[in-house]
C-alpha cells in the first residue's frame, strides 16, 4: 500500500513527515548516534518523505546526523532546514540579515553534505530586519540553485502576505495541535488564500497528547521545564484535560498520539504534521495515524474538549515568545 501523500508547495510528501529536532536538541539527553540513525531510516522505510531539521538544532549536529544517517537515501525524501536562528559562539542567536542568512545556509549545506536543500524556512522573524530583505536573501540562494523553495516559521498572516509578495512562499510552519490553536486566528486562512502549504510542528503538543507527560520532573536540558503550561501549578490542571483526551482516544481504538495527529490531518488537505520521536515504536504508531481517518463524532469530541485557551499557562517563556510573530488567541496568557 502506498503511504498517503499530500501537496506541500511544489512538493508531494508523505501526509505525516518527521521532525528531527529531538534527536539531539531540546529534550534532555539525546539518543546515541546509532539509535538516532535507526529512527531516521525507519521513518523512510515506513513511507515518510519529509525530514525537517534546522541550523539551530544541536548547534548544527542535527544536520550532521542527517548527513551521516540518511543522505545516502537522498532521493527518497524532501529535505527542509531553517535559518535566521543559529548557534553563534555557543549561544542561540537571531539574525535575519541577508549576510547572516547566506552564511547560515552555506553552513547547513556543508553540514548536510549536499549542494541543494529543497525547502529553507526563515525560522523566526527578526524584527530588526524587513521581512522583504530576509526573503530576498533566500530568493538569491534559490536563483543560485542552493535551495528549492522558501518557507516561514511562526509568522503572522500579515508577515506571510508581505513575504509572499516578494516571492511565492511554499510552506508556513507553526505549532498546531488540538491543544494549540493559534494558526486558526489568521494563518491557516492566509495559507489557503495564497496557496501555501502548512506544516504543523509539535502536533502532539510536545508529548502532552502522546502519553509522554505525567508530571514536571523533566530531565536536565528539557525545554518543557521552562514552559509555564508544562510545569506546576498549570500542568496538574492541564493533565485533567489530557486524561479526558486519552479516554476519547481509547474509545476510538487509537493511541492519544494517533488521535492528535488524525485531528491535525483532518483540518485541511494541505496540512502536514511533523511529529518527532526517539522511539521506533512511537514512530510506527505515529506514521500509522495517516491510515486511520477520524469520524465526525470523534473530531467533535476533541474540539469540545479544547476550545481556544483550554490549557492553562503560556505557550512559551517570555524570551522565546518575544521571537514569535504568530497571532495570539483572544485572552491568551503570556509569561
Amino acid at each position: 500500500m502506498t503511504y498517503p501523500q499530500r501537496t506541500l508547495g511544489p512538493f508531494t510528501v508523505s501526509a505525516i513527515g518527521f521532525g528531527c529536532m529531538n534527536l539531539n536538541h531540546a529534550y534532555g539527553t539525546p539518543p546515541d548516534t546509532p539509535t538516532a540513525i535507526a529512527v531516521l531510516n525507519t521513518a523512510l522505510d515506513l513511507g515518510c518523505s519529509l525530514l525537517d531539521t534546522a541550523a539551530l538544532y544541536g548547534g548544527g549536529n542535527n544536520e550532521r546526523l542527517l548527513a551521516k544517517g540518511v543522505m545516502h537515501r537522498r532521493a527518497e525524501f524532501t529535505l527542509a532546514s531553517k535559518c535566521v536562528l543559529d548557534m553563534i559562539d555557543g549561544k542561540r542567536a537571531l539574525d535575519g540579515s541577508p549576510a547572516a542568512i547566506a552564511k547560515t545556509v552555506e553552513g547547513s549545506l556543508a553540514r548536510l553534505g549536499t549542494d541543494h536543500i529543497d525547502l529553507v524556512y526563515l525560522h523566526r522573524l527578526d524584527k530588526r530586519v524587513a521581512i522583504e530583505d530576509s526573503v530576498g536573501a533566500l530568493v538569491r540562494l534559490k536563483e543560485a540553485g542552493k535551495i528549492g523553495a522558501i518557507g516561514l516559521s511562526e509568522m503572522s498572516a500579515a508577515t506571510i502576505r508581505r513575504a509572499h509578495a516578494v516571492h511565492p512562499i511554499a510552506a508556513v510552519q507553526t505549532e498546531y495541535s488540538p491543544a494549540v490553536r493559534n494558526p486558526e486566528v489568521a494563518v491557516l486562512a492566509a495559507c489557503r488564500e495564497l496557496g501555501i502549504g502548512f506544516v504543523a510542528f509539535s502536533p502532539v503538543a510536545r508529548g502532552l497528547l502522546a502519553g509522554a507527560v505525567r508530571d514536571d520532573q523533566y530531565e536536565t536540558g528539557d525545554i518543557r521545564a521552562m514552559m509555564p503550561r508544562f510545569v506546576a501549578p498549570c500542568l496538574p490542571r492541564n493533565l485533567e484535560i489530557v486524561a479526558r483526551f486519552d479516554a476519547i482516544a481509547a474509545e476510538a481504538g487509537l493511541t492519544p498520539a494517533q488521535l492528535s495527529l488524525g485531528w491535525v490531518l483532518a483540518q485541511g488537505e494541505t496540512i502536514v504534521p511533523i511529529p518527532g520521536t526517539r522511539s521506533i515504536a512511537h514512530l510506527t504508531e505515529n506514521m500509522a495515524a495517516a491510515t486511520k481517518p477520524l469520524g465526525e463524532d470523534v473530531l467533535a469530541a476533541v474540539d469540545a474538549l479544547f476550545p481556544p485557551n483550554a490549557l492553562e499557562g503560556a505557550r512559551y517563556p517570555a524570551m522565546m515568545q518575544a521571537q514569535i510573530d504568530t497571532e495570539m488567541l483572544a485572552g491568551e496568557t503570556l509569561a
